[in-house]
């Protein structure tokens, strides 16, 4: 154990820290502090001592220098099993500090706000306050650090239960995230610094992640998981509204179903489940969505995703709540919504009150055997005035507005994806095959089993067709027209196959294919 006797305290959040202050007050533990810290411990009655009184040397440079000075690493960093450092503190009037309580410049809350100027930002980046943390997580063995209210209380059941004294295990524990802390302050700010000139991939990638929640398992039982989000925990877009825990593959769904909703300004439904559309429809009412979107796939939608882009409905709820669906997500929910909802007990509600915000997220990170791989998020939408009719047969507005929506839908689907969609509403998915073809038949498969019929309806691919053969698969299957990103060597023959048949061929030249 190692008794606490002296103890330097500079906060930038001042959350917890009369208690604590008033905590080791009560053991004797001598104080030495700085600034609004200083000024809040003596206004409250707390004994405290100016780190400018003990250094004798005054703060400066508007604030930028205050700890940055021997007497104050001398103390923290000095070992106590060391004579020779012992003998070099006593000869230098260096005092032993024995407990580092500091938290750092808000950069992170700085950058976020609005209108922010770049001089604020600079000024927001901490320099004494991750030395300090630095010294002292690094000399453990002596001393304790604190770096975030959050660790005050069992810090103060610690200190309390042991008389003053703190376990050398419970010190390391905190170095760890001391360690933590400072590594994730850098992160942020070397993030800023590369985003300022829009670098998005620079030499060196720092980022940090902040553990939201611990996760019953990952995709199966026998994996551990967790859910971290990107930079502080409380980050997090979305609030449970009511319903069990989300798991590892409810995140994953949730996430996919979130992104077609927000690539839509018109009302919108998706199905996902493992991470493809079940189903997904637009143009119509929020329930005849719902409905539409279930019919695509009446079997498989049972126990998905039900994602929503406007305020959920009390008729929508009450459809919903005929079937069985594990999550509901919405930007917002009307109060008799919410209430229908919250009769099914282990229903998840999910609101998401900016979705439109998530489309900043400009960067997906995946992990492999061998590194990160790291790409821009496929926000691309394709527009009227990037489609090109390649055959003979013209297109109307409703034929393109038609092949819009289908191309915006393939994009959610795993490669090799194909979608057959008709009036907003799909119809047929084939998804994740190892062949274009193997998905168009698998597509045409589930609308017969659905009972919906593929005649006049649209293809959307999210790739070249590398031979015609597709092409008239779908052409058999009744299509009116289909659009795909074209670049193959053969792309004449899958025009001509088309204009054999009178039906529409229109070229995007972009491809989307999702393999993860």
């Amino acid at each position: 154990m190692k008794q606490i006797k002296r103890a330097l305290v500079s906060v930038s959040d001042k959350s917890g820290l009369l208690e604590l202050a008033g905590v080791l007050n009560e053991k004797g533990v001598e104080m030495f502090s700085t600034g609004g810290t200083l000024r809040t411990l003596l206004e409250a009655g707390i004994p405290a001592k100016s780190v400018e009184s003990y250094t004798q040397f005054p703060e400066m440079l508007d604030g930028r220098v205050k700890t940055l000075h021997p007497k104050i690493y001398g103390g923290i960093l000095a070992r106590r099993d060391i004579p020779a450092h012992l003998e070099s503190i006593q000869t230098h009037s260096i005092l032993e500090f024995d407990l580092v309580v500091v938290n750092l410049y808000p950069f992170e809350k700085v950058i976020q706000k609005e209108n922010f100027s770049f001089e604020e930002a600079i000024e927001n980046i901490d320099i004494g306050g991750p030395s300090m943390i630095r010294a002292a997580a690094k000399n453990f063995s002596d001393v304790a650090v604190l770096v975030d209210p959050s660790q005050y209380d069992e810090f103060i059941r610690r200190f309390r239960e042991n008389d003053g004294a703190v376990a050398k295990e419970f010190r390391y524990e905190l170095s760890r995230v001391a360690y933590s802390r400072t590594s994730a302050y850098d992160a942020m700010i070397s993030k800023y610094m590369n985003l300022l000139q829009n670098d998005f991939f620079p030499e060196t990638m720092n980022q940090s992640f902040s553990k939201f929640s611990d996760l019953r398992y990952g995709e199966n039982p026998h994996q551990k998981g967790a859910f971290y989000s990107i930079g502080d925990k409380d980050s997090i877009p979305w609030k449970q509204l009511h319903g069990k825990e989300l798991s590892y593959n409810n995140l994953l769904d949730m996430d996919a179903a979130i992104r077609v909703a927000t690539d839509f300004s018109s009302s919108v439904c998706a199905i996902f489940k493992h991470t493809n559309p079940c189903g997904i429809a637009s143009g119509k009412s929020q329930k005849e969505n719902l409905e539409r979107a279930v019919a695509t796939d009446p079997v498989s939608y049972f126990g998905g995703i039900a994602t929503f882009n406007d305020t959920l409905k009390e008729e929508t709820a009450e459809l919903l709540n005929q079937s069985f669906f594990e999550i509901v997500v919405a930007p917002s929910f009307e109060e008799k919504a919410i209430e229908a909802l919250k009769t099914k007990k282990n229903l998840r509600i999910i609101e998401v009150p900016d979705m439109a915000s998530l489309k900043s997220n400009y960067l997906e990170l995946k992990t492999s055997s061998f590194g990160i791989l790291v790409q821009e998020t496929d926000r691309k939408i394709i527009a009227k005035e990037d489609i090109r009719i390649m055959g003979k047969t013209p297109a109307n507005e409703e034929d393109i507005n038609q092949m819009l929506f289908g191309f915006q839908v393939v994009k959610y689907v795993k490669s090799n994806a194909i979608v057959f969609i008709k009036d907003g509403q799909t119809l047929g998915i084939g998804a994740g095959q190892m062949s274009r073809v193997d998905s168009i038949e698998f597509g045409i498969a589930k609308a017969k089993k659905a009972g919906l019929s593929l005649e006049g309806s649209y293809l959307a691919s999210d790739a070249f067709f590398p031979f015609r053969d597709g092409v008239d698969l779908a052409i058999k299957a009744g299509v009116r027209g289909i659009i795909q990103p074209g670049g193959s060597i053969r792309d004449e023959d899958s025009i001509a196959a088309a204009d054999e048949s009178n039906v529409i061929m229109a070229f995007t030249g972009v491809r989307h294919f999702r393999h993860g």
